[in-house]
């Protein structure tokens, strides 16, 4: 992917979690595997008092969360156009954890919320940043298929958010249990990973009976080593 105009690499931001704050993390590197890995995320906002969260598609970018949405609408847009602050955040669930007691069950997961003002791309670089993000959620398509007409890139606004005040938590770990802690070890405890895969390809009503799956579709559902795991 082609980075915009991202600047160097900089630490986590110093916000703190104060609820089981052991489970923070500032490693930037499980922050970008996280965003690289996750497809969409949830951006909010407050607009006349109302907080409003809507599920939106992304792509990171280097040292930023690239956005886009209609020209015509839209609280996103407004809320660049306001420069007020927002929230994005992403969360990647790995497994259920399986405790003795409903208490002591938990989850496997990893998320992260990004603090900052929307930038809107302008001109060449909301070109770049639009190409991106398609290569991002569908790599190898934008050279399949036809260029964006020059009214559907009006009607398209890009939205770019830094990744300068960031802060994640995760839990990568199994039932909590100790030898001695009065449980019946009999009752079974453990983790349930979860997996997510890419289904069989379905053609639309209108595609010719025959037509050969993109290379693009082929790449996404029968990666090597990896079956049919999300990117």
């Amino acid at each position: 992917m082609t980075t915009i105009d991202a600047p160097a690499q900089q630490p986590l931001a110093p916000r703190r979690i104060r609820r089981m704050s052991e489970r923070q993390t500032t490693d930037r590197d499980a922050l970008f595997e996280l965003l690289d890995t996750e497809l969409v995320g949830h951006l909010a906002a407050v607009v006349d008092g109302v907080p409003i969260v809507v599920p939106m598609g992304f792509a990171r970018d280097g040292e930023h969360v690239l956005l886009h949405g209609s020209t015509g609408g839209g609280f996103a847009l407004r809320a660049a156009s306001e420069g007020q602050t927002v929230a994005f955040a992403v969360t990647a669930l790995d497994g259920l954890v399986f405790a003795r007691s409903l208490f002591d069950s938990s989850m496997n997961y990893r998320s992260a919320v990004a603090y900052g003002v929307l930038e809107p791309v302008e001109g060449e670089g909301a070109d770049a940043a639009l190409l991106a993000l398609s290569e991002r959620l569908m790599p190898g398509r934008p050279a399949e298929v036809r260029a964006t007409k020059r009214k559907e890139a009006a009607a398209t606004r890009v939205l770019r958010l830094p990744l300068d005040d960031v802060v994640m938590k995760m839990r990568a770990a199994g039932a909590s249990e100790a030898p001695g802690d009065g449980e019946d070890h009999s009752v079974w405890a453990g983790v349930v990973p979860l997996g997510r895969a890419w289904g069989e390809p379905q053609p639309s009503e209108l595609t010719p009976e025959g037509t050969p799956t993109p290379d693009s579709v082929v790449a996404l559902t029968t990666r090597p080593g990896e079956g049919r795991k999300l990117p």
